[in-house]
């Protein structure tokens, strides 16, 4: 498999010589003088817009069409939802084992300024962000303020769940029933998921689950 990334910014000499290439499947290696056959499945993956791009005359028609046999549309980070949890998870195992550091996950008022974030940057800039918490923090839970400046004072009338009045005061054990009510829902209802992207000890999950009538679930 060859992956070539950001294929929108090569210039019109070299989309050339690449569409030579995969038309004839040969190319000849840096310092070689002859030419060798391969067998690749190319992958391409590009921010920009190729259909504009062609018709602007920066991306060539004949090389867009030798990529675009199935394409694939990732929507930006900030209309995913609750993927962004999932990924942050991800990140925090990824770079606590990097780092050699115990962080076990995200405290709920971290969590809710990640959702409310808009993610400009998508997964790197998430990436970025987790990788950064997990350095800073001294904490087993990322909080609020290991988080970038810019999160922490972006707002939102979205970090309450859906349907909830933004401007309400609650105490904050509500906030936290909330939140992991969400995150819950978000899993398929597993409390094992659950737990794991709230960064609790499963144990501690049910007991809040059961405290508020909310014991029903998938233990998967």
């Amino acid at each position: 498999t060859l992956f070539l990334d950001e294929v929108g910014e090569l210039p019109l000499s070299l989309q050339a010589k690449l569409l030579r290439a995969l038309q004839e499947r040969l190319a000849r290696p840096v310092g070689g003088s002859q030419e060798l056959a391969f067998d690749v499945r190319v992958v391409a993956a590009t921010n920009r817009d190729l259909e504009e791009a062609v018709e602007r005359g920066r991306f060539r028609e004949d090389l867009f069409y030798r990529l675009n046999v199935i394409g694939l549309e990732l929507p930006p980070l900030r209309l995913r939802g609750n993927d962004v949890l999932l990924l942050a998870h991800h990140f925090v195992g990824l770079f606590a084992k990097k780092a050699q550091k115990h962080v076990t996950g995200l405290s709920a008022p971290a969590a809710q300024k990640l959702l409310a974030y808009p993610w400009p940057g998508n997964v790197r800039e998430l990436s970025n962000c987790i990788e950064r918490a997990v350095a800073l923090t001294r904490f087993a839970e990322l909080t609020v303020d290991d988080l970038p400046e810019k999160v922490q004072r972006f707002q939102s009338t979205q970090v309450l769940p859906d349907g909830a009045d933004a401007e309400a005061l609650v105490p904050l054990e509500e906030v936290e029933k909330r939140y992991i009510l969400r995150v819950l829902a978000a899993v398929g209802n597993s409390r094992t998921l659950a737990a794991k992207t709230l960064g609790l000890d499963r144990k501690t999950l049910y007991r809040k689950l059961e405290r508020w009538g909310e014991g029903g679930g998938d233990d998967k």
